[in-house]
């Protein structure tokens, strides 16, 4: 059980691990990543921190007078991050004159109600369009040239291989993370940055441009070679076979390397849109280093590049091309739209790639999927999008898990990267997950597979999740809501494993607040722990073994 002993060991362990962060970092101060275990914090004035997110819809922020009665809907749903874009043509509306006085004013805002930012820099690149490029840059394409297809028509898209095009988008970034120094390096309201919006190519899988054309022909670079030597065994399978059918050639064009088709062509484009972006982020990074990640809409299975999705994005079968061609982004990070969450994280979370969900459909599954991917996957965060559109904020599912997650933080921080917390998701087609934590194996089902609520025999049934931390040997603590769980001695499979105790009830000030002691009924007489889909609460639980 919690006592005043086991408290001062948390908060212990805690200081050691701030002590820790402070080692790694040439300036700790400044929000950073760090490796805890096997999984990875973001440290934001000294602190770990998690990123209870959501990001606003693209248009929301152009005006004080839009956003007033937005703030208190994300006080009300308990976020502490708002994701916001930055567009190239508010902050730089004639070539070389500045102006922030917009975002100046979002920080103010951000400060007032307590919230830290992240900005998504709508530069060359939103969604692979170049719709938020400045005027002059629009009007001016034989100094700013766009993308060709096969054809030679030309897209509202810059090409990633002009200089014109990467030095004006350079200097307006220059400029932005100088004044976010300026003005924001003691507070550290800014706490990441994302270079660029969704980057892919359309409507072909690579850029016909004459520019484009001239690299294609050339041998691939050996910047590019050297990483897939000296990280052959370990790159990504899919990415691997591609290189294998042509025999692991070293030197070579493009085609000549990994053969002819738009496999190739989105490898080539995803050099080059890697290397560029790697040019913006490095030179912000010199300014003022904050974490900086790039991310994905994620291409459909079965559909080619450039046809079917955006082509060469930071999707994850050319996760080694974006690594080897943008060492200055720190992580690649998947916008979901597609139902399967744990397929996708997954994917993004080989080589190391920290999971971090900065956009998601703002639907019914998000507080559910929240707690999976903070839990299984131990995510730096989780942000849905267009996150104000909301009519009811004070009721939203997800406002009460990121409360729940608030409260376990202290527990999440210490025990991170420990294989001592695990998270699971559920519907009808995935109804139980079986895992094992200390000596214990977890069966963990749809609380709906009891068949005591009303909407278990729909045909659909409502998404469920949970956050389940060892704190010691026997005991847990299960955050979420939908779940019931079982138990098996995994040590001793003779043994049956009983309840001991049960609690539901919050923390207060870092304090556990015993709300109800549930060993009757609510357990089905010490059968089981269980939260109906309704009750999402945090249960604190002992185990023990006997014949």
């Amino acid at each position: 059980m919690i006592t005043k002993l086991n408290l001062l060991a948390v908060i212990l362990i805690s200081s050691v691990l701030l002590v820790s962060f402070k080692v790694v970092a040439n300036d700790s101060s400044i929000p950073h990543l760090i490796k805890q275990g096997n999984a990875f914090h973001l440290v934001v004035n000294n602190q770990p921190f998690i990123i209870l997110g959501g990001e606003l819809g693209n248009s929301s922020y152009t005006s004080l007078e839009y956003m007033a009665p937005i703030w208190q809907k994300l006080r009300a749903m308990n976020l502490n991050t708002i994701l916001v874009p930055i567009y190239w043509e508010l902050i730089e509306p004639t070539e070389g004159n500045f102006d922030f006085v917009l975002y100046d004013q979002l920080i103010v805002e951000a400060r007032k109600h307590d919230f830290k930012l992240i900005y998504l820099w709508f530069g060359s690149w939103k969604n692979s369009m170049s719709s938020h490029v400045p005027s002059w840059v629009k009007l001016d394409q034989k100094r700013f040239p766009r993308v060709k297809d096969d054809n030679g028509k030309s897209y509202e898209i810059l090409t990633p291989f002009s200089e014109a095009n990467l030095q004006a988008d350079l200097k307006a970034f220059q400029a932005l993370m100088k004044h976010i120094k300026e003005i924001d390096e003691k507070d550290r309201t800014v706490i990441m940055i994302q270079p660029e919006n969704e980057i892919g190519m359309l409507p072909t899988a690579r850029d016909y441009h004459q520019l484009a054309t001239e690299k294609f022909k050339q041998n691939v670079p050996a910047e590019l070679i050297q990483y897939l030597k000296k990280n052959k065994d370990n790159l990504v399978p899919e990415f691997a076979e591609v290189w294998a059918k042509n025999g692991f050639k070293q030197t070579g064009t493009w085609e000549e390397i990994f053969g002819k088709g738009t496999h190739t062509d989105e490898i080539f484009m995803a050099w080059y849109f890697a290397k560029f972006t790697n040019s913006i982020a490095e030179a912000g990074k010199n300014i003022y280093p904050l974490p900086m990640y790039v991310n994905a809409a994620l291409n459909r299975p079965g559909r080619l590049p450039g046809s079917g999705y955006p082509s060469a994005g930071p999707l994850p079968h050319l996760m080694d091309i974006w690594k080897a061609g943008a060492p200055n982004i720190d992580f690649l990070s998947p916008d979901f739209y597609f139902p399967n969450i744990k397929h996708w994280s997954d994917l993004y979370t080989r080589q190391g790639n920290p999971l971090f969900i900065p956009e998601h459909a703002f639907d019914k599954t998000v507080a559910a999927k929240a707690l999976f991917v903070f839990g299984h996957y131990e995510a730096i965060g989780f942000s849905p999008f267009s996150i104000e559109s909301t009519e009811n904020a004070e009721k939203e599912k997800l406002g009460y898990v990121y409360n729940l997650m608030n409260q376990i933080a202290p527990f999440i921080i210490q025990y991170h990267g420990q294989n001592k917390i695990e998270g699971v998701l559920f519907d009808k087609e995935n109804q139980e997950c079986v895992f094992q934590l200390g000596n214990y194996e977890f069966t963990l089902k749809h609380s709906y597979t009891l068949g005591y609520e009303a909407n278990s025999k729909n045909d659909e049934w409502e998404s469920a999740g949970a956050i389940v931390i060892q704190t010691n040997e026997r005991e847990f603590f299960l955050a979420g809501f939908g779940v019931v769980a079982t138990f098996k001695n995994i040590k001793n499979p003779n043994l049956n494993v009983g309840i001991l105790k049960t609690e539901e009830g919050r923390f207060e000030n870092g304090k556990w607040k015993v709300i109800r002691h549930m060993n009757g009924d609510q357990t089905h007489q010490g059968r089981h722990i269980r939260t109906f889909i309704n009750d999402i609460s945090i249960q604190r639980f002992e185990l023990y073994d006997y014949d």
